[in-house]
């Protein structure tokens, strides 16, 4: 049988148990984060795509409007296309295949392409019939079933399987997965072969109980965390194809790449179950000065890992803007403005309580003439009335705002923490300066 379901895409409880005894907790393990980037000279304008992309991800397109001992692991990041995507490594099989996906604390399915994969160019895909633990997942009449997910940037549609899944020294076996046969040309860039959802499993097209999620619940993690830290490329000359691009921690925090304590936001849920990891936008600054946004279901803000900008509702966006001296919209992007490059624009975000700065470096995604510049804040909901919520959020979060602050997801209780950078990190550029304060 063929089941369609649409995932909004470019994100459990714990068993606690009680022992007599202390259990040893091996400290947590650290990935390092890999970044492709392209050229510094490329045009600005492709950040217009990326946009539309995230719009119909989250439903605002035009069209629409035997339990281990708990541990810690750091897993090296990849930073692709100037801070566009941030990629781990995952390996499936028996023997391990290995494989580049985008870390996406966006979507909940994992998938990757398979051999026979149509449109898929030059990906690297996953050989079925090298793996003697592959089991195929059927329906009730016996036959193989098929799934297909849409994102904002195109399809996948596969087969759902099951195999033994592991990253940086956790596994979960069976996890269930899609292998993909049929993919939109160009829905992935370079040597990328699928997507890790790191959102809950409620958001799962598949149905699936996500990786980080089945490693949580097994015990495996030393605390139900993943914590990321961000590098920043986007301003590199001529940089190389991958850079380092970060840490993703499984299992906690690490505490050399953060300051002070974690400010831990409890997520906004709406019908009970967590799907996006979501919290409300309390406040902005610009310039140092508070400008006013929309509060209640018009703040629902998804933090999202596998978005490259940070898009919000129109009144929102426009009073941003509006504080930006010299702002303006950009003909040639729908829902982009731009401003003087010679502006050091100063923007903050609260959820909660602390201000979190963007640094002005992340603001400016580049320049669209001799003297304007285009701004990382995007109209994602343009001019739809979003007064009446209905449950999808109206902020994105993505990667402007987070290669600014250590992002921590916790499971259980639900929430989102963010904390200040340390110098190993970046320090400065993620700094909350004097604005790190409570909002007024």
């Amino acid at each position: 049988m063929v089941h369609t379901s649409y995932a909004l895409l470019p994100l459990f409880s714990l068993v606690a148990g009680i022992v007599a005894n202390p259990v040893y907790l091996p400290p947590p393990l650290h990935i390092p984060l890999t970044r492709r980037a392209n050229n510094r000279n490329a045009s600005v304008e492709r950040f217009a795509s990326h946009a539309e992309h995230l719009r119909a991800k989250y439903g605002w397109s035009n069209s629409t409007l035997a339990k281990r001992q708990g541990k810690t692991v750091g897993v090296d990041i990849i930073d692709q296309a100037q801070d566009s995507s941030y990629i781990g490594t995952v390996s499936i099989g028996t023997p391990p295949q290995s494989f580049k996906v985008v870390l996406d604390t966006g979507s909940s399915d994992l998938w990757v392409a398979v051999a026979d994969c149509l449109s898929c160019g030059q990906t690297p895909t996953f050989d079925p019939a090298q793996s003697s633990t592959l089991q195929a997942v059927t329906s009730n009449t016996g036959n193989t079933q098929q799934v297909t997910i849409r994102y904002g940037s195109g399809s996948v549609q596969g087969t759902l399987a099951q195999d033994t899944v592991s990253m940086a020294g956790f596994t979960v076996n069976p996890q269930t997965l899609l292998l993909v046969d049929r993919m939109t040309s160009g829905l992935l860039d370079g040597d990328v072969s699928g997507i890790m959802g790191l959102a809950f499993e409620a958001l799962a097209s598949t149905n699936a109980v996500p990786f980080w999620q089945a490693l949580a619940t097994d015990g495996q993690f030393s605390s139900p965390e993943i914590s990321f830290w961000l590098a920043r490329h986007l301003d590199d000359e001529n940089p190389p194809d991958e850079q380092s691009g970060g840490v993703m921690t499984l299992g906690g925090t690490n505490s050399t790449l953060f300051t002070g304590d974690v400010e831990f936001v409890p997520l906004t849920t709406v019908g009970g179950s967590p799907t996006f990891w979501m919290l409300e936008m309390t406040g902005a600054t610009v310039q140092g000065k508070t400008v006013s946004i929309p509060t209640g279901d018009a703040a629902l803000s998804a933090i999202d890992t596998g978005t490259t900008l940070v898009g919000g509702p129109s009144d929102a966006v426009k009073a941003i803007y509006d504080a930006i001296p010299g702002s303006n919209p950009v003909p040639s992007m729908s829902g982009f403005f731009q401003y003087p490059c010679s502006t050091d624009v100063q923007v903050s975000f609260a959820f909660g309580g602390k201000s979190w700065p963007i640094s002005s470096a992340d603001m400016n995604l580049g320049r669209i003439s001799s003297d304007q510049c285009v701004g990382g804040i995007f109209d994602l909901t343009l001019g739809s009335d979003v007064s009446g919520g209905g449950g999808n959020p109206t902020w994105v979060v993505g990667d402007t705002f987070l290669k600014n602050v250590y992002s921590v997801f916790r499971a259980n209780p639900a929430a989102v923490g963010f904390a200040q950078l340390s110098d190993a990190a970046g320090g400065s550029s993620g700094a909350c300066f004097s604005v790190c304060g409570r909002m007024a």
